[in-house]
């Protein structure tokens, strides 16, 4: 989906995500301790950081011009903690059970889809042209100090 130039950088991120969780879903015995690992320095290096730019940035941005409650939102907010209890729980299990890999991917791949398909619109909508350059230079700032 094409998106604004203040959101590409977030959709990028996704993009990565969505491989993570492919490997999760299609993982297998053999295939568990790397997948688990591939995860998890996907966590470390862009999930993490990606989720603090949304609840930081992105998000209170959107609250200036609708609901803080919107359901896309808290359902969002939701999703974040728990993707990261279970991001603690996996770095915690060196040999997690394939159902726990499988579920993460999915959760995953079912956050992003959310994100994408209806927040980012929403997001898209919701904030003046004329936020959109001041709130792009945030996301990027926010980018570079992580």
């Amino acid at each position: 989906m094409l998106r604004g130039d203040f959101l590409r950088a977030l959709s990028r991120d996704h993009h990565q995500g969505l491989s993570a969780a492919l490997r999760l879903k299609r993982t297998t015995s053999a295939t568990a301790r790397e997948a688990r690992q591939q995860f998890l320095d996907f966590w470390w290096t862009e999930g993490r950081r990606h989720f603090r730019i949304e609840e930081e940035v992105l998000l209170p941005a959107y609250a200036r011009h609708r609901n803080v409650d919107d359901p896309a939102v808290v359902r969002v907010l939701t999703e974040h903690v728990d993707l990261r209890r279970r991001a603690i729980d996996l770095e915690a299990t060196e040999r997690p059970e394939i159902a726990q890999l499988h579920e993460l991917g999915e959760r995953l791949q079912g956050h992003i889809r959310h994100e994408e398909r209806v927040l980012f619109p929403k997001i898209e909508a919701a904030i003046p042209e004329a936020e959109l350059g001041d709130l792009a230079e945030a996301i990027e700032r926010a980018e570079g100090s992580s």
